[in-house]
């Protein structure tokens, strides 16, 4: 049976497990207006399909394909565009910090702090950013098997976060892909926190000069997730992929969100009609 875990409270939202949560946003910040326009939207969405939403773009990427690439406006500048964005349209916001020593500007803005895949077993960071009394996202590495994910909870939760995600994103498979275990929600669940799938780093194809990506997987994988038990979907959208700066070939566009958020809900619906669902969700 899987055990229960305390409804997470970011800004103004609340993520529990009656219901399915969302995180989105585009993967790096691009322009203020973008970030605005796509979070007027993702709110207008969610708050018609009832599901806790926290908008999320990154003020800085630490891991890119090549040195080329677009990295965002950088902590200051990038801070400041994201309270901008809550405050024009009410989202709570969160962005990824990758350094012990951003953690407590981060959190000074931020309502929740997400720590990227690739940082998940840096201990520094992790207790720093469960210091910071903000809630913690932490997403699993591409190389770490789900069980091992416990040891990241433990230590946030053991420096004082008020809350622990955790996101299963994709395990490498080979040179170039990635392969997700659906058995992984399940597991991570048994740390008593809510577990997210991200279905859109989960389509990517990793290598060369830019990341590349299958996005008409998006749909699928998100999909199996929500009856597998996810408790959220984690999702990089865009109002036009094709010009993204960062991650295009895996980034949802923004005017598909909303018919995709409907085609989970009703899966979770039907998940709950399930007794077997039932029990594991008690």
């Amino acid at each position: 049976m899987r055990p229960s875990f305390a409804p997470i409270s970011i800004g103004q939202v609340r993520f529990g497990a009656d219901r399915l949560s969302l995180i989105a946003g585009p993967c790096v910040l691009e322009d203020e207006g973008m970030a605005v326009e796509t979070a007027r939207e993702l709110s207008r969405v969610t708050a018609a399909l009832g599901v806790p939403f926290v908008f999320k773009a990154s003020y800085a990427k630490a891991n890119r394909s090549a040195a080329t690439s677009f990295r965002g406006p950088g902590l200051e500048a990038g801070l400041a565009s994201l309270a901008r964005v809550r405050d024009a349209t009410g989202a709570p916001i969160t962005s990824d910090v990758h350094e012990t020593e951003e953690v407590q500007q981060a959190a000074a803005v931020l309502d929740l702090l997400q720590i990227p895949a690739f940082l998940c077993r840096q201990t520094s960071l992790l207790e720093a950013a469960g210091a910071s009394g903000k809630p913690v996202h932490v997403k699993k590495g591409q190389f770490l098997d789900p069980a091992s994910m416990k040891h990241a909870v433990e230590k946030v939760r053991g420096a004082g976060a008020t809350g622990v995600i955790v996101t299963e994103r994709g395990t490498t498979f080979g040179y170039g892909d990635l392969v997700v275990d659906f058995r992984a929600i399940q597991i991570m669940a048994s740390f008593g926190c809510p577990v997210f799938f991200d279905a859109t780093h989960s389509v990517q194809r990793p290598g060369g000069v830019e990341t590349g990506g299958q996005r008409e997987f998006i749909p699928l994988l998100a999909r199996a997730a929500v009856a597998a038990g996810a408790d959220g979907i984690f999702l990089e959208t865009h109002p036009d992929p094709s010009k993204a700066r960062s991650d295009r070939e895996s980034q949802w566009p923004l005017d598909q969100v909303e018919p995709l958020l409907r085609s989970l809900l009703k899966i979770r619906e039907a998940m709950a009609d399930s007794p077997k669902m039932e029990a594991q969700r008690a």
